[in-house]
């Protein structure tokens, strides 16, 4: 067999960095800030809703290729309920799709509405799995880049670079905001601009919103409530990470009906069905009253100022995230230039591991002096991290 077992197009997505980081954690007994995920279980009462569901019956069979009506019923209550008043709202029967966590959606979505050769605008750095579906679809991706700001400490979007993106190939923009690696949270204005450019050239955006509820500095604003986005908007939320229930996998769409039927037409021959007996426990947590969420903004918060805190006291530069649980730094103040080379190295010198943010990037020179750390774990565990980070 002498053919390569794996399409060429996406055999540079196959291992990982956060697989390899993850089992250099293990090895070295490294607290691994590197993968995104809660080192606590979400609510009590929505784990108790899962139970019930599985003693119950419900869902331990195929549940409905949308998903079940209760969970959609409960998307479309939640779109309402904290953006109702920016005029958005949803039909749960005919524009919500729920999916295997927001990855499938992602990859759903970009089966759907590409053709081969279509160009995808992707802000980097970017969410791997974007790369990979891009791939996957047959599309061609154009990365447009945050730029760090050195002075503010922030990361901003050139919109100039943005309109100079679009081609006559452009078929969509692929949007993330809360911004994962960097935590930036797009503002009014530019999310203004951005979609006035989609409708000026007639593009569709997929928008990625699975941190909409960890807004620490600013607010969220689903890009669908703009003028002229409603239509050519699909949106992707997610339980795992407002709820630390990472493994469940439960995600949505909400769109036009049109674009839903076009997503799920592609999703149906992926997972077909997923997670039945969590989607009425989603259900059930997409109702926690008001308190819930704005607990959860303020918790991550604190954990986000403690460990840049304990980041800057060792000499990186700190990107302050507005948003997600990531925090971005500059390891160039601590004469270091190749995040690989010091994530690689980092759980031997301090015990932490660390995630270099060049895997986000397309021009991998422009994040190379970069590495993100995961703030979603205990105050203890971040303490100790910060602690041991001070050997640098």
């Amino acid at each position: 067999m002498d053919r390569p077992l794996l399409n060429r197009r996406l055999a540079e997505f196959g291992t990982t960095i956060f697989a390899e980081m993850s089992a250099l954690a293990l090895r070295t007994g490294s607290i691994n800030l590197g993968q995104g995920f809660p080192d606590a279980d979400g609510p009590e009462e929505v784990r108790e809703a899962a139970v019930r569901a599985l003693r119950d019956g419900r869902g331990n069979q195929y549940p409905p290729g949308p998903g079940v009506p209760e969970l959609r019923t409960a998307v479309a209550a939640h779109q309402e309920r904290f953006y109702g008043h920016l005029g958005l709202a949803y039909a749960p029967d005919t524009e919500v799709l729920v999916t295997a966590g927001a990855t499938e959606a992602i990859a759903a979505s970009l089966l759907a509405l590409l053709e081969p050769g279509d160009e995808v605008i992707a802000l980097e750095p970017y969410y791997d799995s974007y790369a990979a579906c891009i791939a996957m679809a047959g599309g061609r991706r154009v990365p447009v880049t945050l730029h760090a700001d050195p002075e503010s400490a922030t990361y901003r979007l050139d919109l100039d670079e943005l309109r100079d993106a679009v081609t006559d190939d452009t078929r969509l923009i692929l949007l993330n905001t809360p911004h994962n690696p960097t935590g930036t949270v797009l503002t009014r204005a530019e999310l203004t601009a951005i979609a006035e450019l989609a409708v000026e050239r007639n593009l569709l955006v997929i928008t990625d919103e699975v941190y909409e509820h960890l807004v620490f500095e600013g607010e969220h604003l689903p890009l669908a409530s703009f003028p002229g986005m409603r239509d050519r908007t699909v949106t992707i939320g997610s339980a795992g990470k407002t709820f630390s229930f990472t493994g469940w996998k439960v995600g949505w769409v909400t769109a036009a009906p049109e674009l839903v039927s076009a997503v799920r037409s592609a999703k149906q021959f992926l997972t077909f069905v997923s997670a039945g007996p969590f989607q009425y426990a989603v259900a059930e947590a997409l109702a926690l009253p008001d308190d819930y969420y704005t607990g959860l903004r303020d918790d991550l918060r604190a954990k986000r100022d403690i460990l840049a805190t304990g980041l800057a006291d060792a000499g990186f530069q700190v990107f302050r995230p507005s948003g997600t649980y990531f925090i971005t730094t500059d390891i160039r103040p601590l004469g270091e230039t190749d995040g690989f080379a010091f994530c690689r190295a980092l759980p031997e010198r301090a015990g932490v591991v660390a995630i270099p943010n060049a895997v986000f990037y397309d021009h991998k020179d422009r994040g190379a002096p970069y590495v993100r750390f995961a703030f979603c774990k205990s105050v203890d565990l971040l303490e100790e991290a910060a602690g041991r980070l001070k050997r640098l």
